[in-house]
């Protein structure tokens, strides 16, 4: 720990120089970072930052009008001298950086129901720029009914020469098994001209449903490049997924795209589909230019847990044994952190099968043995379920233990039933979309993470109609149409809604990875209950990522008490902090506009940690 305290305040020595120009994606570059090399926001100066403005796109709903939800998960773009930000209506607007005053604003006009989604949700944009004259510099924009709009990034005009007069039809190519559009909510990945993208569709409905794909059109024109599926053909009419829903990472050196793919449906049964599907539920490498899948490393076996891939891998290099190994890491729903070799995808650490329980439903045949990573350690989520909190057991009069006799739960991987299992970590994960941050120079990885609870049921379909009611955000009844059950998924809580599982909720990390070695484990945020929060020791669920500086600061928002904070990056301390309207659960932009440094957030809030949304956007910088 002292190593690290002295490598990070050495670097605050620094000049304090802005130096961060462009934060152009949703991780900021395509090795997924989240590194800022600007060196002005330091543990000694953090504590003054300021407001710089403070700007709200009006596209935003609590569910209780016409339109459903809002769920905002945007990390702002910083390009062209512009801040671009994309809304959950689908809109993008350009806004001045030194002053969020708004530049112009485009419309897709889409329909505004939630086709594949209970929330209307979006996370960002994409931009590129090549050549000289009109959109020759754009902003693109998907939409949850499949269509991917293209504007000029000076002007928000429509890009003719793209699709069909601007707008290209992505669902043209959704043909097998298309009981949902291909959502368009995670922006593409922009490799030179190449525009790469997954989608989203409606998780837990369906058995077969379209077979998941990675897309690579044309950024000029929209022509469909390759198209690589991950489900073997066979097996397609009685499945589906293993899908891209979350963002990317690539290497252009080593010509190969990063796909984070999913598992396949049914989510939580897969009677249907016992043979193996090798690149569900994996990190795959694909080759830019042709498609063709380079390699594939799969972190569960036979996915009835959804779970699926839910972020980029990042890229650094690690020193080894004398020599600099290029590689990824990818972490997982489960709390691993599998370090590969980028080149081969074979793994720097020890990967262990393991024997895992058996399921008992009807007609599953559960893989024997999962892979665990024990270097590093498994992040936010021990191996184990946590105890019972007495607080909680107190107020339920003993429920929380009788549930703990009550439903199954036999070790991480313990199968759904019909008895009901405890589920651990549950379906929003260990980790989610925001992923990791690394400092790519020493090799310093930081990461929030969540423990929940969930409770699964597995409802035969003979009982499930009778039983079911309408479901919520990733929770609730839900039919996996064609399978002989559906499910009952919620968080483990007392009558109260207190959790039943003992704190800390969440955590904030920092990993060697050159040595695999825990540098700090604290916990992070603050839960709210009913109005009241938490105990600064009881830390809180999150959703979204950090942000590093090379100054030696961590930006994040992510936790249910609607701040965003600066950390100190050597020991996890907390440096500052702003109340927002919601929570935070995106990944901040950190730029710099004319001489000076921003950090800005987009505040959308999600119903997983609470019922709050906004349709804020907050830059901050230090004191002229």
């Amino acid at each position: 720990m002292r190593a690290v305290a002295s490598l990070l305040l050495a670097m605050t020595a620094l000049p304090a120089a802005a130096q961060q120009d462009s934060w152009t994606g949703f991780h900021g570059d395509l090795a997924s970072t989240k590194f800022s090399n600007a060196t002005v926001f330091t543990p000694e100066t953090v504590g003054r930052l300021e407001r710089a403005w403070d700007f709200r796109t009006g596209d935003v709903s609590d569910g209780s009008g016409d339109l459903v939800e809002t769920v905002w998960s945007a990390t702002p773009v910083y390009a062209n001298g512009t801040v671009y930000l994309g809304t959950p209506f689908y809109r993008i607007i350009a806004l001045d950086p030194a002053t969020g005053a708004e530049r112009w604003s485009y419309d897709s006009r889409s329909r505004l129901e939630p086709l594949t989604q209970p929330a209307l949700k979006n996370r960002g944009v994409a931009y590129w720029e090549g050549g000289e004259g009109p959109c020759a510099k754009r902003v693109y924009i998907g939409t949850m009914d499949a269509q991917l709009h293209a504007v000029d990034a000076d002007t928000g005009r429509l890009c003719p020469d793209f699709g069909d007069g601007g707008v290209l039809n992505v669902n043209q190519w959704n043909t097998v098994n298309d009981v949902f559009p291909f959502s368009l909510l995670q922006p593409p990945i922009v490799v030179g001209d190449t525009l790469l993208m997954g989608w989203a569709g409606k998780d837990w409905e369906y058995t077969a449903a379209p077979p998941g794909n990675l897309l690579a059109v044309d950024a000029r024109t929209g022509e469909l490049l390759w198209d690589t599926g991950f489900i073997p053909e066979e097996m397609i009419p009685r499945t589906g997924t293993a899908n891209i829903w979350t963002a990317m990472t690539a290497d252009p050196e080593l010509g190969l795209v990063y796909a984070p793919v999913s598992s396949p449906s049914p989510n939580y049964w897969g009677g249907l589909r016992t043979e193996d599907i090798p690149l569900a539920t994996s990190v795959t490498a694909v080759d830019i230019q042709t498609g063709e899948i380079a390699w594939s490393f799969q972190h569960v076996h036979h996915d009835i847990w959804d779970y699926d891939t839910p972020s980029a891998p990042t890229l650094v290099d690690i020193p080894r044994d004398g020599a600099v190994i290029p590689a990824l890491v990818q972490a997982t729903k489960q709390g691993f952190l599998f370090v590969l070799d980028r080149r081969t995808g074979e793994p720097i650490y020890p990967v262990e099968e393991r024997p895992v329980p058996e399921s008992t439903a009807r007609g599953e045949v559960t893989s024997p043995v999962q892979p665990f990573v024990t270097i590093p350690a498994p992040v936010g989520a021990p191996l184990d379920l946590p105890d019972v909190w007495a607080l909680s057991d107190m107020v339920s009069l003993g429920q929380c233990s009788r549930d703990r006799e009550r439903y199954l739960y036999q070790g991480i991987f313990t199968p759904p039933s019909e008895q009901g299992t405890l589920f651990y970590p549950g379906t929003a994960g260990a980790t989610n979309w925001g992923g990791v941050a690394v400092d790519p120079g020493r090799g310093i990885l930081y990461v929030n993470a969540s423990r929940i609870v969930q409770l699964i049921h597995l409802i035969p379909r003979e009982d499930y109609d009778a039983e079911a009611r309408e479901g919520g955000n990733e929770e609730g009844y839900h039919p996996q149409h064609g399978s002989p059950y559906g499910i009952h998924l919620t968080d483990w809580s007392n009558w109260a809604g207190m959790p039943c599982w003992e704190p800390p909720f969440g955590t904030f990390s920092a990993i060697d990875l050159a040595t695999g070695d825990l540098l700090y484990e604290v916990p992070f945020g603050r839960a709210q209950f009913h109005g009241f929060y938490g105990l600064a020791g009881w830390g809180s669920p999150t959703l979204g990522g950090p942000v590093l500086t090379a100054g030696g600061v961590i930006f994040v928002g992510a936790s249910m008490d609607a701040r965003v904070r600066a950390l100190d990056a050597a020991t996890g301390r907390e440096l500052w902090s702003d109340l927002v309207e919601a929570p935070a659960v995106s990944i901040p932009a950190v730029f710099t506009h004319e001489g000076e440094d921003y950090v800005v957030f987009t505040v959308g809030g999600n119903s997983i940690l609470k019922p709050e949304v906004s349709d804020q956007a907050v830059a901050y910088r230090l004191p002229r």
